[in-house]
């Protein structure tokens, strides 16, 4: 294998490049971004940087010495338009194509838009320059859809701005973390002056705010849509890869015989849940691009990829974590704190076993045990107690 084509200058492309010349890899590696910036942090987006606190300076991966370390031939600012399997080449948006003997995808994803007219959206750099210029106290925005993203960018209500928070379900994030998690972020959310409005559904983006379903115009200066995020696979249509909500994988990441998928855009099966699943969090798009690397380098010795997938977000002064895959389960308790006080770990039961668990408030080692509850697939009634206060 002399020839290895990363597609995603992301944090699992990175990943993935450099942990082929970590274990040994010394032919052609190609590493190709949509964007002409040099691989950088995601997350900081809709935090620091929305806050006036970090310049992009501070989000990048790895340092300009670093990256020619890894004696890579990079191919940044051309999107991939196309992947021929029978070919072993992928296409390039400059007209170019790229010979591989082994490809790793990791495209990520692009954020979900709303008819009408452009609002914001919050992926690049470029989106939260953008967004970060037009906020000024005084001025109003609309930020449609109260996931972690969503509610993250309310870090505008920090700055002066007047937020409104439109969210269709019931209960933010109750889909995810269960009611009552959800109940305690709206409360945060209403504590601190945002509008929040749940059980709404937002129709078009207008050039003076949004449209609801009843025809109601809520006006605003800014309108930014966060309401989640669609697989980059467009690229993919004609390759013969099965898609689905992701570049489809099984246990070991892979895709087709030496074509593997990391991060964001890959929908794999996870052996420790016994299901497939797609994860939009930074840790496992490290993890997974590391994985992915070593299982196209080495293929008679081929691992599973099974992690407790791990998240955490800031909303306001509360620092939220999370081990496990919780969407989907069947019961949460509150077994440490109080959900009250905003100090508290909950644990998530899918079947018979614990599958999730959450913190808010609480030093990490506090959930420490728990994640290794998951990991080990300890059963729910010997690791919650009885008394424990349930949803």
């Amino acid at each position: 294998m002399r020839r290895i084509v990363v597609v995603g200058a992301s944090a699992a492309g990175l990943a993935a490049a450099e942990t082929l010349r970590r274990e040994g890899y010394d032919g052609t590696l190609t590493l190709v971004g949509d964007e002409p910036l040099a691989p950088y942090d995601r997350p900081p987006l809709s935090k620091r940087v929305l806050a006036g606190e970090w310049g992009p300076g501070r989000l990048d991966l790895r340092t300009p010495d670093d990256l020619a370390g890894l004696d890579l031939d990079l191919r940044l600012g051309v999107p991939a338009t196309g992947l021929r399997l029978a070919d072993t080449e992928v296409d390039l948006g400059d007209g170019s194509s790229v010979p591989y003997d082994g490809l790793i995808i990791a495209t990520g994803v692009r954020p979900r838009r709303l008819p009408g007219a452009d609002g914001h959206v919050l992926r690049t750099l470029d989106d939260a320059m953008r967004l970060r210029d037009r906020l000024a106290p005084g001025r109003r925005l609309i930020v449609v859809g109260a996931g972690f993203l969503g509610a993250e960018a309310a870090v505008a209500r920090r700055l002066g701005c007047e937020v409104t928070l439109l969210e269709p379900a019931p209960v933010p994030l109750a889909h995810a973390v269960g009611a009552r998690v959800g109940e305690m972020l709206t409360d945060a959310h209403r504590e601190r002056g945002v509008d929040l409005r749940c059980g709404v559904t937002v129709t078009e983006v207008t050039g003076h705010g949004v449209r609801l379903a009843d025809g109601e115009l809520v006006e605003a200066d800014e309108v930014l849509t966060a309401v989640g995020s669609l697989p980059t696979t467009d690229w993919l249509g004609d390759s013969g890869l099965t898609v689905g909500d992701g570049v489809v994988c099984d246990e070991y990441c892979g895709a087709a015989r030496n074509v593997y998928a990391a991060g964001d855009v890959a929908r794999w099966f996870n052996p420790l849940f016994g299901r497939s699943m797609r994860i939009e969090h930074r840790t496992n798009a490290a993890e997974q691009g590391m994985a992915a690397a070593r299982n196209l380098l080495r293929p008679e010795a081929r691992k599973p990829f099974a992690p407790v997938p791990y998240f955490w977000s800031d909303q306001y002064d509360m620092k939220i974590q999370a081990y496990g895959y919780l969407r989907g389960h069947d019961e949460v308790a509150v077994v440490e704190g109080d959900m009250a006080e905003r100090r508290f770990v909950a644990v998530y039961r899918t079947g018979d076993r614990v599958s999730g668990a959450l913190a808010v408030g609480v030093p990490p080692r506090q959930l420490r045990r728990w994640r290794q509850a998951i990991a080990t697939g300890v059963r729910w009634r010997e690791a919650v107690q009885i008394d424990a206060v349930a949803n």
